[in-house]
C-alpha cells in the first residue's frame, strides 16, 4: 500500500510540475491583430523551440525556471526579442505582436505578396476587403485537399453543389440552386468561351486544380462585371510569379477500386478517323463500308495501368524585381468508370406514374487525359506603369466505352422461367475539349494617386470534337436464367457512326478608367469603362446509319467479334441536315459607370451597366425548316448597389442589389433536327427569351483573425422568364416528344448561407450550410378519359423547385496541421440534398436525384529536404447516384424498383479512388 501511494504521489507531482513549467502564448500581427500561423518561437540558450499553430498559439513544455530571452520570428516580419521570467508555476499566457519588416518595399504597384497570393490569410483578406460578396478557396487549401480538378474543388464552397459526369467526377457548378446555365467562368478576371457542343457554360473538370493560386466565387455583381450571372461567377486566379525562385513539382500514382473489382473495357482508339467520308471526299461522295475503320468496335477487357498525376511550376523575378515569370504545367491520366442500372419508363393511359418498359445494365469505362499549361509574364516599368501577358491552354481527352444490356419487360418476359428478350448496345467515343486564352493587360497611373487606366486585349478559343462515335446494337435472349447474344438486328438503326465538332472564338477588349478624389470629406472613386466582344461559333454534325447485311447472322456461328459483322450502309451521303450543323455569332457591347464612396465606417458602391447583344444563327442544311436563319437583338439596363458597413474592427455588414441576365445558348435557339441523345430527342426553340433577375443579398461577416471567419447571409432572387428544359410534344407531330428549352413565367429563389472557419492550435474546422428554396410553375401533361371512354391529354400547372436546386447543402472539413512534425491531414465530407435531375412532360413524373453524402481524405508528410509524400482518397463511402420518381405504379410490382413509396429509375456506383505521390517544393 505504501509503495502504491508513493507511485501515485510521484505521478501527481510530475503532472503538477508539467503544468507549472509549461509556457503558453499567442503571436499576432501588430497592425491587423490577426493570428500568425507558423511563426518560430525559440527560448534562447536552450533547445526549446516550437512553431505557432493555426490560431497563432504556441506551447513550450517543461522549460527551466529563470530569466530567458524569447525570440519570435516570421518571414516578412521583424524578429522580436523579449526577456521573460519563467516561474515554477502559474506562468501567465503571453501575447506577442510582430510588425512587418521595412527591408522590402511591399507597395501595391510592385505586386506585393506574390509568394503569398495562395495563402489562407490572403483568401480571408480578399473576402473581407472585396467590393462584393465573395468566397475564396486558397491555393494552400487546394493543394492540401483531395481534389484534382476545379470542379471538385468548388464543391467545398458554401452554397454550391456540383453536377457529376458519368464517371462520378464533378463537372459543373450549381450556385445557390441556380443551374449551371446561370453562371459564367473567368480566368484571371477574363471571361472564357465554352467548348460544350450546345451550351454556354464551361465544364470545370477540364481545369487541373494545381494550376490555381486561388479560386474565387462571386455571388453579387458590381457594374464593372459582366451581368450574365444570376447564380454567380467563378474566377480561376492562376499561379503568379513569386518574389523569389520557387519550384513546385509533384508526381503521383493510384488506382480506382472499380478496376480492381472488374475489367476495364477498351477499344482500338488508334483506328479513329478524325474526319468523316463527307468531309474527306466532299458532299457528293457516296461512302461504302470500306470507308469506316473497325477499330472502334474492336473491344478488349483488361486491367488498366495505374492512374498518373504530375505537375511542375517554376517562377521567379528578375532585373531588380521588375520582370516576373511563372511557367506551370500539369498532366493527369486517369482510368474511371461506373456500374449503372437504368429503367426506362412510359406513362400509359391514365397512369399517374410511368410503367417500366426496360432495364439497362450499363458499365462505363473511361480513360481521361488532362493537360494544362500556363505562362505568366509581368513587367513593372516603374511604380506607375506595369504590363502583363498571360497564356493558358487546357485539354481534356476522354476515351469512353459504355457497354449496356437491356431487358425488355413488355414482351416475352417470364421471370419465373428465367426468360426475356435482350438487347446489347455498346457505344465508343473519343471526346476532346480544348480551351486557349491569351490576355495582354496594362495598368497605368496617369496621375499618381488620382487617375488610373486599366486595359485588356483578349483572344480566346474553345474546341470540342467527338469524331467517329460508334453505337452498335445486337439482339440477345435470356433462357433458363442464362443470357447470350443472338443475332445482329435486321431493322432499325442497328449501327451508327457520328462525327461532331464545334469551335468558339472570342476577340474582346476591356477598358476601365478610375479617378480618385475627396468630396465633402468623403473619399470617392469614379470608374467608367466598357468592353466589346465578338464571338463566333461553328458547329458540324454528320451521321451514317447501318443495318445488318445478314439479318440471320448468329453470334458464335457467323461472327464472334463485332468487327466480323457485315453491314449495309443506309445513307451513303451521310446525314448533315441537323440542328448541330450551323454558324452563329454574338456581338456584345457594354458600358458602365460606377462610384465608390468611403467613410470611416461605410462603403457604398453603386452604378449602372448597359449591355447590348446581337445574337444570331444560320443553319447550313435547313431542309424544310421554316426558320433557318434567326437573330435576337436587345439592350439591358442593369443597376446595382453594394453597401458595406463596419460594425466593429473585425465585424461588418453587407447589403446589395443587382440586376442580371441569362442569355440562351446558340444551340438552344436553333430549330429543327431533333437530335437523338442517349434516351430522348431534343431540339431548339428560336423564340426562347433571355432570363432576367433582380437579386438581393444581406450578409454579416466576422473575421477575428487572419484564418478564422463567420459569415451569415441571406439572398433572394426574382427571376423573369427563367429558362428550363422540359419534354414537350411537337406541335406539328404530336406523336413525337422532344426535350426542349422554354420560358416559364417567373420564379423565386431565396435562402440562407452560413460559413464558419475556426483553427485551434493544430486543429481546424471548415463548415458551411446553405438552405435554398425556389419555386417555378410549368405546364404538365396528364390524361383523363372523356365521356366516350377515349383518352384526352390535358395540361395542368404544377409548381416545383428549379431544376438542379437542392434545399439543403452542407460541407465540413476537419483539418490537422502538424507544424514542426510536418504532418497535415484533411477529412472532407459534403451533403447534397434531393434535387430534380430531369423535368418530365407528365404530371408528378419528374426524375429526382436522391440526397447523398460524399467523403474524401487527404494527408501529407513533409521532410526537411523540401520533399513530402501525400495520399488522396476519393468517394470513400462509395456514394451512388440514385434517381427516382415520387410515387409508384402497380404494374411495376414484379420489378424490384420500389423503395419508400418511390420508383427507382437509375442507380450508379463509382467506387473509391486512391492516389499516392511525392512533392518537391523550393
Amino acid at each position: 500500500m505504501k509503495s502504491t501511494l508513493q507511485v501515485l504521489l510521484c505521478l501527481l507531482l510530475s503532472i503538477a510540475t508539467a503544468k507549472a513549467t509549461s509556457l503558453k502564448g499567442y503571436v499576432y500581427d501588430q497592425k491587423t491583430g490577426e493570428a500568425i500561423a507558423g511563426a518560430s518561437v525559440r527560448l534562447e540558450q536552450t533547445d526549446k523551440a516550437v512553431l505557432t499553430g493555426l490560431d497563432g498559439s504556441f506551447e513550450i513544455k517543461h522549460p527551466p525556471a529563470g530569466t530567458f530571452t524569447l525570440k519570435v520570428s516570421y518571414l516578412m516580419y521583424k524578429a522580436l526579442l523579449k526577456q521573460i521570467v519563467i516561474l515554477k508555476e502559474d506562468n501567465p499566457t503571453l501575447k506577442i505582436y510582430l510588425s512587418e519588416s521595412k527591408d522590402k518595399d511591399l507597395s501595391e504597384v510592385l505586386i506585393s505578396g506574390k509568394g503569398d497570393g495562395g495563402s489562407e490569410k490572403t483568401a480571408r483578406r480578399i473576402e473581407q476587403k472585396s467590393l462584393q460578396l465573395v468566397n475564396v478557396v486558397s491555393g494552400r487549401a487546394i493543394e492540401a485537399s483531395p481534389d484534382l480538378t476545379v470542379a471538385n474543388v468548388i464543391q467545398r464552397v458554401s452554397g454550391i453543389s456540383i453536377e457529376r459526369s458519368s464517371n462520378g467526377d464533378g463537372q459543373y457548378a450549381i450556385v445557390r440552386g441556380m443551374d449551371k446555365r446561370y453562371n459564367y467562368t473567368l480566368v484571371n478576371g477574363v471571361k472564357i468561351p465554352s467548348p460544350d457542343n450546345k451550351y454556354r457554360y464551361v465544364p470545370l473538370d477540364i481545369f487541373p486544380s494545381e494550376l490555381l493560386e486561388r479560386l474565387e466565387v462571386y455571388k453579387t455583381l458590381t457594374p464593372n462585371m459582366e451581368a450574365d450571372a444570376i447564380g454567380g461567377v467563378v474566377n480561376m486566379v492562376m499561379k503568379d510569379a513569386p518574389e523569389k525562385l520557387q519550384v513546385n513539382a509533384n508526381l503521383a500514382a493510384g488506382y480506382s477500386q472499380m478496376f480492381i473489382d472488374r475489367d476495364f473495357m477498351a477499344f482500338n482508339a488508334s483506328d479513329i478517323s478524325h474526319k468523316s467520308p463527307y468531309e474527306i471526299n466532299g458532299k457528293n461522295y457516296q461512302a461504302t463500308t470500306s470507308d469506316f475503320p473497325k477499330g472502334m468496335v474492336d473491344y478488349t477487357a483488361k486491367h488498366p495501368a495505374p492512374n498518373i498525376v504530375g505537375g511542375l511550376s517554376i517562377g521567379n523575378r528578375y532585373f531588380n524585381d521588375k520582370l516576373g515569370i511563372l511557367l506551370a504545367g500539369s498532366y493527369q491520366n486517369n482510368y474511371r468508370g461506373s456500374n449503372s442500372t437504368f429503367y426506362n419508363t412510359k406513362v400509359v393511359a391514365t397512369d399517374k406514374v410511368g410503367a417500366i418498359m426496360t432495364k439497362d445494365e450499363r458499365q462505363y469505362s473511361e480513360q481521361q487525359k488532362r493537360y494544362g499549361a500556363h505562362a505568366k509574364l509581368d513587367y513593372v516599368f516603374n511604380k506607375n506603369h506595369q504590363i502583363s501577358l498571360y497564356n493558358a491552354y487546357v485539354d481534356l481527352n476522354s476515351l469512353q466505352l459504355r457497354d449496356s444490356k437491356s431487358i425488355d419487360f413488355t414482351s416475352e418476359y417470364f421471370p419465373e422461367k428465367g426468360s426475356a428478350k435482350l438487347n446489347y448496345a455498346t457505344r465508343t467515343r473519343l471526346t476532346e475539349q480544348q480551351i486557349y486564352n491569351s490576355t495582354l493587360q496594362g495598368s497605368h497611373q496617369l496621375i499618381p494617386e488620382k487617375l488610373k487606366l486599366h486595359w485588356s486585349a483578349v483572344y480566346s478559343s474553345a474546341k470540342n470534337e467527338s469524331p467517329d462515335q460508334n453505337n452498335i446494337n445486337i439482339l440477345g435472349i435470356r433462357e433458363n436464367f442464362e443470357d447470350r447474344r443472338t443475332f445482329a438486328p435486321a431493322i432499325g438503326d442497328a449501327y451508327t457512326r457520328r462525327w461532331e465538332r464545334n469551335t468558339e472564338e472570342d476577340k474582346a477588349g476591356y477598358l476601365d478608367l478610375s479617378y480618385n478624389t475627396v468630396l465633402a470629406g468623403v473619399k470617392a472613386e469614379f470608374t467608367a469603362g466598357g468592353l466589346y466582344r465578338d464571338k463566333q461559333r461553328s458547329s458540324f454534325y454528320n451521321q451514317y446509319v447501318f443495318t445488318s447485311k445478314n439479318p440471320g447472322a448468329l453470334f458464335g456461328r457467323d461472327f464472334n467479334k463485332y468487327t466480323e459483322i457485315e453491314w449495309t450502309l443506309k445513307n451513303p451521303a451521310g446525314s448533315v441536315d441537323n440542328a448541330l450543323t450551323y454558324d452563329a455569332s454574338e456581338k456584345m457591347t457594354a458600358g458602365y459607370g460606377m462610384v465608390t464612396l468611403n467613410t470611416e465606417n461605410l462603403q457604398v458602391i453603386g452604378g449602372l451597366r448597359i449591355e447590348h447583344t446581337d445574337q444570331g444563327y444560320k443553319m447550313l442544311f435547313p431542309t424544310a425548316e421554316l426558320r433557318p436563319i434567326g437573330s435576337q437583338i436587345y439592350t439591358d439596363y442593369l443597376p446595382s448597389l453594394n453597401l458595406k458597413y463596419k460594425l466593429a474592427e473585425k465585424q461588418q455588414l453587407r447589403a446589395s442589389y443587382f440586376r442580371s441576365l441569362n442569355r440562351p445558348g446558340f444551340y438552344e435557339l436553333v430549330p429543327g433536327g431533333g437530335l437523338v441523345q442517349d434516351d430522348y430527342k431534343e431540339k431548339g426553340n428560336p423564340d426562347l427569351k433571355r432570363a432576367t433577375a433582380d437579386n438581393y443579398d444581406l450578409r454579416y461577416e466576422l473575421f477575428p483573425n487572419g484564418n478564422d471567419q463567420l459569415l451569415v447571409g441571406a439572398f433572394y432572387k426574382n427571376i423573369k422568364n427563367p429558362i428550363e428544359y422540359s419534354f414537350q410534344p411537337d406541335p406539328t407531330r404530336p406523336q413525337d416528344t422532344y426535350y426542349l428549352p422554354g420560358n416559364f413565367g417567373n420564379a423565386r429563389n431565396y435562402g440562407l448561407e452560413i460559413d464558419y472557419i475556426k483553427f485551434i492550435h493544430k486543429f481546424g474546422i471548415k463548415a458551411n450550410y446553405t438552405y435554398t428554396h425556389s419555386k417555378i410553375t410549368t405546364p404538365k401533361t396528364t390524361r383523363i378519359r372523356n365521356e366516350n371512354g377515349n383518352l384526352d391529354a390535358i395540361f395542368v400547372d404544377q409548381s416545383r423547385p428549379l431544376y438542379g436546386q437542392s434545399e439543403h447543402i452542407g460541407n465540413i472539413s476537419l483539418l490537422y496541421k502538424g507544424g514542426k512534425n510536418g504532418f497535415d491531414a484533411q477529412l472532407a465530407a459534403g451533403y447534397t440534398g434531393p434535387r430534380i435531375n430531369t423535368v418530365s412532360q407528365f404530371l408528378d413524373n419528374d426524375l429526382w436525384q436522391q440526397g447523398f453524402v460524399q467523403m474524401d481524405l487527404s494527408a501529407e508528410k513533409k521532410f526537411k529536404n523540401n520533399l513530402s509524400i501525400f495520399i488522396k482518397g476519393g468517394n470513400l463511402l462509395n456514394t451512388p447516384l440514385k434517381l427516382f420518381i415520387k410515387g409508384t405504379n402497380p404494374d411495376n410490382k414484379n420489378i424490384a424498383t420500389e423503395f419508400d413509396g418511390k420508383t427507382l429509375i437509375r442507380n450508379d456506383y463509382y467506387k473509391q479512388t486512391y492516389l499516392l505521390g511525392v512533392r518537391y517544393k523550393l
